[in-house]
């Protein structure tokens, strides 16, 4: 059990099955209820050439039953239990999750486990037909259709060399999704979706006893797979990108908008967490250098933000949106967020400050929910093997100083390192 004055102070344990299910329990008797979340590590970054999509294709099967779940049963089930539930999918992992009355416990780790060890069984040319076009209705409305919707599609090619595990779409290609058959995504399953594969926590009202021996009984007899191959592909892409690649857009899109993606260290790196102060003080809230700079002042954007990406796979990401007005010149516009990515190597003590009391309250705040404190313990468990860096979070925070945000900015922020999308209106004829 984690000490209870050790950093956040929440208590936890943790347990391995035979099979390699890593299982966490993080009790919480605050509210009768519990968040289940499995984090399985397989992302887009696993995917072969030819074989895009199978990843975000897999978040909708699981949900198509199993063998003792009939085809949208776990909707069903948990629902009717008056819980909530959802999955996600992503570069580095694909998790699935539900908050339940603490009572049901039981009901939510059997229909994990179900579809965890018997899926392969309910799988049917019918579903994977379905779900195929489900997908693709998908990328239609979200990304085809949708203004600015194909700017990741943009920022990955530009950031990441062709042979790189993040240079395509967590989506997909659509193409690849045709040509997959039954055969090819019943392999995928049995290569990532497996035990040793994986990581459960339950937060909230279960004794950590309870829910080892729950966990076992549920788990327990599903074989441990072989271990997953490696991350396909050159995952050392190199610090910087050393150069400018751009992309200049002509859409069908309300407002000019630049994206701006810089390569930063993997949220492995102990740098990172310098970066990601950077971002708080460069694009976060209305006190941040852009918001104050390009939208109160200059006012040459309407909205600015910028975001760090945990991403651990040879690096990640940082990205800038900055959206204009309708008479924004897009070169001023990227001229003018160019400025302030340069001035953040002479950031201030006290933006840095300011940074690291917003950084807290967000960290602290996201904890509160059960259901993002299950998913920050797998996260911190599948990808450092360590859930009690949750207790350390506000600690590694305040360790960052200005001398810290200053050198990252040095060193990841400069012209040589920012891949540019440019959205202009496609009746703008500037």
């Amino acid at each position: 059990m984690t000490k209870p004055d050790a950093g956040l102070g929440f208590p936890m344990e943790r347990h391995t099955l035979g099979n390699g299910l890593r299982v966490v329990a993080a009790p919480d008797p605050s509210f009768p209820v519990v968040a289940i979340n499995l984090w399985y590590g397989v992302g887009s970054r696993d995917e072969r050439p030819g074989r895009t999509g199978f990843a975000h294709l897999f978040e909708h099967m699981m949900f198509q039953g199993s063998a003792h779940v009939e085809k949208n049963g776990h909707f069903e089930h948990v629902e009717r239990a008056g819980g909530s539930l959802n999955g996600s999918t992503w570069y580095d992992r694909t998790n699935y999750y539900e908050t339940l009355p603490s009572h049901h416990l039981d009901l939510g780790l059997w229909l994990e486990a179900d579809r965890m060890g018997f899926m392969l069984d309910a799988m049917t040319q019918e579903k994977l037909d379905n779900q195929r076009d489900v997908v693709k209705n998908e990328k239609r409305q979200r990304y085809d259709n949708q203004p600015y919707g194909d700017w990741d599609e943009h920022v990955q090619r530009l950031t990441w060399p062709e042979d790189h595990p993040y240079h395509h779409t967590v989506i997909g290609s659509m193409e690849d999704l045709d040509a997959a058959s039954l055969d090819d995504v019943a392999e995928f399953f049995r290569t990532y979706y497996v035990p040793n594969n994986a990581v459960l926590t339950v937060a909230g009202d279960a004794d950590p006893r309870r829910v080892f021996e729950a966990a076992e009984h549920w788990f327990g007899d599903i074989p441990a797979g072989a271990a997953p191959p490696p991350v396909p592909g050159r995952i050392d892409a190199g610090p910087v990108l050393g150069a400018t690649p751009r992309a200049d857009l002509s859409r069908d899109v309300p407002l000019p908008r630049l994206i701006v993606a810089l390569r930063i260290p993997p949220y492995t790196d102990p740098r990172f967490d310098a970066v990601d102060m950077a971002a708080q003080i460069l694009g976060q809230g209305r006190g941040s250098r852009l918001y104050r700079s390009l939208v109160r002042e200059k006012r040459v954007a309407r909205a600015a933000s910028t975001y760090a990406l945990p991403l651990v796979t040879g690096g990640s990401m940082m990205l800038a949106f900055v959206t204009g007005y309708p008479e924004t010149d897009l070169a001023e516009l990227e001229a003018a967020l160019g400025d302030e990515l340069d001035s953040m190597a002479d950031v201030t003590d006290a933006e840095v400050e300011r940074g690291r009391v917003l950084a807290e309250a967000r960290e602290v705040r996201g904890l509160e929910s059960m259901a993002q404190r299950a998913d920050v313990l797998s996260m911190y468990t599948t990808v450092f093997d360590d859930p009690g860096r949750l207790n350390d979070a506000v600690t590694r925070i305040r360790a960052v100083d200005t001398d810290d945000v200053r050198a990252v900015s040095r060193s990841f922020f400069g012209a040589d390192n920012r891949a540019v999308v440019a959205y202009r209106p496609s009746g703008d004829a500037s």
